[in-house]
């Protein structure tokens, strides 16, 4: 009974200062985000480790002209998915069945990335990931509980993706080796960082109730992010 108590202690609990709204709805609607993150999640991770442990994918998919092919169809789905899944964010369940195959195909492309690094850094990346979500997560709460306000963060935020971009594509033409990599992957994890912070405090106070599926695809990308530059940094500090 007191943990049931206090449970509902937290979510009837101002979550900033001068909460106008009812604190009830906004924790409803935070549990809902934050389950289909765990959904989007648990589906990453099996997919990435079906690609991982069943060799002849990723090498059928590198290795062949047809698989090269429906891997860089792969690749660029969840960006055309991306269109219509904003269009239908609040039309249900086609909202969910999109969410579904744009989680599908991020879990494709990470698992082929994960399939050529070694199993210890994937470990060391994933820990790390866990141990910077969490720890952000609840810095976030507790410093908009105490006033604090991230929304200054968007265009740095903005600013940064752009660098970002043009690095990435520097780095296309013109590879740089370990070191680049190591700095990419610096500078990204630095970044998604950020913007796990920014999306928690805008899930926290800017979302509307009905916004469930943007929050969750905003941090779910910020989580994904921050693995795969953590994966880069730490596969460039290994080489």
């Amino acid at each position: 009974m007191a943990a049931v108590k206090g449970a509902s202690d937290i979510e009837t609990g101002q979550l900033y200062p001068n909460m106008e709204e009812n604190p009830q709805f906004r924790w409803a609607f935070i549990r809902k985000v934050y389950v289909i993150i765990a959904i989007q999640m648990v589906l990453t991770a099996a997919i990435a480790a079906v690609v991982i442990f069943v060799r002849p994918i990723s090498h059928y998919l590198v290795s062949t002209p047809s698989g090269l092919g429906i891997y860089i169809v792969i690749l660029i789905s969840p960006i055309i998915i991306m269109c219509p899944l904003y269009a239908y964010a609040k039309r249900h369940p086609i909202n969910f069945v999109l969410l579904g195959l744009f989680t599908i195909a991020i879990a494709f492309g990470v698992g082929m990335t994960c399939a050529f690094v070694k199993g210890k850094v994937v470990l060391e990346a994933l820990i790390l990931t866990c141990v910077v979500v969490v720890s952000l997560t609840i810095y976030t709460f507790l410093a908009a509980k105490r006033g604090v306000d991230f929304s200054f963060l968007g265009p740095f935020l903005f600013a940064g993706m752009m660098v970002l971009m043009v690095f990435m594509l520097i780095q296309i033409f013109i590879p740089l080796g370990k070191i680049s990599l190591m700095i990419y992957g610096c500078i990204a994890a630095i970044l998604f960082s950020a913007y796990i912070v920014y999306d928690t405090f805008n899930l926290i106070k800017n979302y509307s109730y009905d916004e469930y599926i943007p929050a969750a695809i905003n941090l779910y990308l910020d989580i994904i992010n921050l693995f795969l530059a953590l994966l880069a940094l730490l596969e460039g500090a290994d080489n």
